[in-house]
Formats: C-alpha cells, sequence, structure tokens
C-alpha cells in the first residue's frame, strides 16, 4: 500500500505520510498558493500553481520535495486577428497533469480546453493543434468555469497512444493515434440540462471526471453532470448507472487497478445548493459494475456536513484497498479497508482541489 499522499490545496501542497501512529502532516510546499494539480512520475513530483494575476507557473522536484525547480507553463500560441473564437487563447489553469505512459512524456489539460503533451519531462510543452483546430472544439462550454475546461486525461496503458479525454462542458473525445486525430465518443450519455431536441447530443454532456480500470483498460467510469456511467468499449459507448445513491449528482470517481466492476463515488445535491445529501458526507461504491450501490459512512460526518469533494480529490491506491478524498471545507479522510470505514487526517487544510497518492 501507499504509505504518502499529495494534498493540493488553496493555500499549498500538503505531503501526507503515514507513520506508526497513523497519517498526518509532514510537510507543507508553496503555503499560501493555490495548486491545482500534482503528479508523482517516475519520481518526479509534478505541482501546477494558479497565481491569478501572476499566472500559472509549473514546479517540478527531483529529489522528493526537497527543492523544486520551475518549468514553463503551457503557453497558448498568438489568437489569429479577426478569428471567431468564443474564448480568449489565454492560459487560464492546468487541471490536470497525467503520465504519457513513455519515459518523459506529460499531459496537461487545461481551462480554456487545451490539451498540451511534453515530450521532456515538463521541461517544455505543445498545444495539440489537432484538437484545439477540431471544429467541435468551438462548440465547448463552460461548467463549472466560465470557460471550458479539460479535466480527464485517461491514456491506455497497453498503447500509450490510445486516449480519452474529459471535457466540461464538452463531451468525451478519442484518439488512437497519439493526438494526430480526434473524435467524439459519448454515445448514451444524456444532458437533463439541455433542450429535449438536444438531450443527446454527444458534445453537450458534461463528464465531470472520467477513470479506467489499469487491469482492464476498455472499462471506463464516468461520473457525469447528471448521472454516473460505464463503458466497457473503451469509452465510445456508454450505459447509466440507475442504481446510485443517495444521489446521482457528484465529481469524482476512482475505480479499483484491478476490477472493472469496482468503483467510488462520492453522491451530492446537484446544481445551484452542491452540498452532501442530508447534510451527510457519504461515499457510494458499486463492486458488480452498477448492478448494485453501497453507501458507506463509517467514519464520516453525518449531522451538517457540508464538504464537496471535487474531480480530483478522490483516489485509490495501487491495492485497491487504500482510498482518500479531500474536501472544499479542508477535510481529508483515508480508509484502509476499501471504503467500508474511514479515519479523517487530524488536521484541517485548506480546500482541497487534487489529491494523490504517491
Amino acid at each position: 500500500m501507499s504509505d504518502r499522499i499529495l494534498a493540493g490545496t488553496r493555500k499549498g501542497l500538503f505531503d501526507l505520510r503515514r507513520r506508526a501512529g497513523g497519517w498526518d502532516v509532514e510537510k507543507v510546499h508553496f503555503l499560501g498558493d493555490p495548486v491545482t494539480a500534482v503528479l508523482n512520475d517516475a519520481g518526479t513530483l509534478h505541482a501546477a500553481l494558479d497565481l491569478g494575476h501572476f499566472g500559472v507557473k509549473l514546479w517540478a522536484s527531483r529529489d522528493d520535495g526537497a527543492s523544486w525547480e520551475e518549468r514553463p507553463a503551457p503557453l497558448y500560441p498568438p489568437q489569429p486577428e479577426g478569428a471567431e473564437e468564443p474564448y480568449p487563447w489565454k492560459l487560464k489553469t492546468v487541471w490536470t497533469i497525467e503520465p504519457g505512459l513513455v519515459p518523459g512524456v506529460l499531459w496537461a489539460g487545461t481551462i480554456p480546453g487545451g490539451l498540451f503533451r511534453s515530450a521532456d519531462d515538463g521541461r517544455s510543452w505543445e498545444l495539440v493543434r489537432e484538437l484545439w483546430d477540431h471544429p467541435g472544439r468551438k462548440k465547448w462550454m463552460g461548467g463549472g468555469a466560465e470557460q471550458p475546461g479539460l479535466h480527464s486525461v485517461s491514456v491506455d496503458p497497453r498503447n500509450p497512444a490510445r486516449i480519452a479525454i474529459g471535457v466540461s462542458t464538452g463531451g468525451v473525445w478519442h484518439t488512437e493515434d497519439g493526438g494526430r486525430s480526434w473524435e467524439l465518443g459519448a454515445k448514451g450519455m444524456y444532458a437533463e440540462y439541455m433542450p429535449p431536441e438536444n438531450r443527446y447530443d454527444e458534445i453537450a454532456q458534461d463528464a465531470h471526471r472520467i477513470a479506467r480500470c489499469a487491469a482492464a483498460p476498455d472499462h471506463l467510469w464516468c461520473q457525469h453532470h447528471n448521472g454516473v456511467f460505464r463503458s466497457e468499449d473503451g469509452g465510445r459507448t456508454w450505459t447509466e448507472v440507475t442504481s446510485m445513491q443517495p444521489s446521482k449528482f457528484g465529481f469524482a470517481v476512482a475505480v479499483h487497478p484491478r476490477d472493472p466492476k469496482t468503483a467510488w463515488f462520492v453522491p451530492a445535491v446537484k446544481d445551484e445548493t452542491r452540498v452532501p445529501v442530508d447534510g451527510k458526507l457519504v461515499v457510494a461504491r458499486t463492486r458488480d459494475g452498477g448492478a448494485t450501490v453501497e453507501v458507506m459512512r463509517e467514519g464520516l460526518p453525518q449531522r451538517h456536513a457540508y464538504d464537496l469533494v471535487w474531480r480530483h480529490a478522490l483516489d485509490v491506491d495501487a491495492t485497491g484497498e487504500r482510498l482518500a478524498m479531500g474536501s472544499t471545507s479542508g477535510g481529508v479522510w483515508i480508509s484502509e479497508d476499501s471504503g467500508e470505514s474511514w479515519r479523517e487526517l487530524p488536521a484541517r487544510l485548506p480546500p482541497v482541489s487534487c489529491l494523490r497518492f504517491a
């Protein structure tokens, strides 16, 4: 099991360790700065910071966080004059950093919806123009953010050129050739927030988060704005999980690394409210591909709890037994038994935006 968690928050990157006495904060990096994405890739730590007026900053550490070096942030090319564009060609946020499963290759998903690739461990970045220039990209819309955001980059471990991405709001897109060509793949999803005639429009789908089973890569799970969906064909077609409880809305999803039928979610009340149902924080788990869903409560606050768990703030380790999640209220909970019970970290962090086992 992994004994380390990296938690990116509104005011720093918190390095959590499991010792004999339990989990606690070992160290804080970038105290006071918003951390929007974090990754430990082959021993190199990567962190993305959103400094508002001062822009996006990327940092990397090759000595386990003892020291950090600044890396260049992804840069959009100049916007053509007179071009009809719904949003400015300017980096607002690095929302996720993912390993490319090839030495040195990283992927970064950003707001306003650009996908960037690095071939040198984050020392330089190139916008994937084939996706950015796709005619469908101009139909993307803002979801929770004002501009579209590319939040999920899921690389097939059998073939690093085969990638699925999720856009809020712009559907699910697929490439089989490392990004040289793209096509939509959100068939079966529906959008309750659209007019009836556009309900099944694939480009209108707000796929909040996409996760893939490492041992069975054709099996993907999606926490959508208005439901949970599952795919068994690499994300080309999707089937709704109708057994979700206590709510079908949420942001996060984690998939068991070996069992494609096991996945975890954090349900909430959607749209204007966005808090746990009845003020009770729970984790929903299915172990039979969505046929049934269990609701886990042990160790989680069950009275006046208003903790929301964002897209990247739920994770499962390589064993499938240890899980961790962080909330917008600064709580962090860890389960050692596949979600059956949870124990809260003995610290209150700033709002957690992303969390990963390292």
